[in-house]
């Protein structure tokens, strides 16, 4: 008798195990809670086992069987991915699943464009979007949960492949009243003895603080937080300066207040925006249209809307 499942009832499945929560995956597949339930029941009905481990408290839990399931049915999923690039190839088109993973610091500012004018002009891709930090981003790639990864230059394996697309130097950001937000320019040694809002993301903290310990400093470091603009609100609110690579198109806080953002120099590093892919992917004609479109879109023009003007000069206008 023939098995009676979906690949999209298996995509529901590999959904709910990466993310714990049946409507963390509805939410992140666009699809009601209770399509997502069914397809699980299904899959369970049609198996004869038993998936998850349901506890009311912690969500949902993968079962022994669950896991080996999860497996098979993300390797089912690789191959039916393989056959979708294969059709493209014969066919000429870029069509099929592109899952795009971007860096959560940026990814509100850069991807949502991208993406768009991407699927404008490829309206047959199902395109799928990642915001995670950086060594998540990683292990979605050797896991094969994404096709390619929008991200910096910061640490990466040498099991990838990265192609740069443009160069973000880093900036301090400052309340409006702040003694040192009118200066034109800054170093690690002048920031030093103010008090710092680290953003403490795997591997971005190390290279914010990389600033200070190459000169032999240490920051003092008033507070830390894993949300871009939870660090905005606390820097334009008088807790501290803080650094950064990416900024918003508002001198604005998201709570109203007003920041000042005034460029470093001295033994800091550019970070280099690009694309990041296992060896191989950019053979696949949709991963190469995204390559290419990204290479066409983010481009230095891109890099002045997203790096901080001179100290002094007002963004605003330009952002709104």
């Amino acid at each position: 008798m023939p098995l009676r499942i979906t690949l999209r009832q298996l995509e529901y499945f590999v959904a709910v195990c990466d993310l714990g929560s049946i409507a963390l995956a509805a939410q992140k597949l666009n699809v009601s809670s209770p399509s997502i339930s069914t397809a699980i029941a299904q899959l369970e009905a049609e198996f004869g086992l038993k998936l998850f481990v349901r506890r009311h408290a912690r969500g949902l839990s993968l079962s022994q069987a669950g896991a080996l399931f999860r497996t098979a049915a993300q390797e089912t999923l690789e191959k039916a991915y393989a056959l979708g690039d294969l059709a493209n190839d014969i066919s000429g088109k870029v069509r099929g699943p592109l899952r795009v993973g971007c860096l959560l610091t940026f990814a509100q500012i850069v991807l949502p464009r991208l993406r768009r004018s991407f699927v404008d002009q490829y309206p047959e891709v199902d395109f799928h979007q990642f915001e995670r930090d950086q060594s998540e981003l990683f292990e979605l790639l050797r896991a094969a949960q994404v096709d390619v990864v929008l991200t910096y230059d910061l640490n990466i394996p040498s099991e990838f492949s990265f192609v740069p697309l443009i160069d973000l130097p880093p900036f301090a950001l400052f309340p409006e009243d702040h003694p040192l937000a009118d200066r034109d320019s800054l170093s690690p040694e002048e920031l030093v003895d103010y008090p710092m809002v680290l953003l403490d993301l795997p591997m971005s903290a190390e290279y914010f603080l990389s600033f200070f310990s190459a000169a032999g400093l240490t920051p003092v470091i008033a507070e830390r937080t894993r949300d871009m603009a939870v660090m905005r609100s606390l820097v334009a609110n008088g807790f501290g300066y803080s650094v950064a690579n990416i900024r918003p198109l508002s001198d604005y806080s998201p709570d109203g207040s007003r920041l000042r953002f005034v460029p470093l120099t001295g033994p800091v590093r550019a970070l280099r925006l690009g694309l990041l892919m296992t060896e191989g992917a950019e053979h696949s004609r949709t991963i190469s249209a995204f390559l290419a479109h990204a290479r066409d879109h983010i481009t230095p023009d891109t890099r002045a809307r997203v790096v901080a003007p001179a100290a002094g000069q007002d963004s605003t206008k330009d952002s709104q």
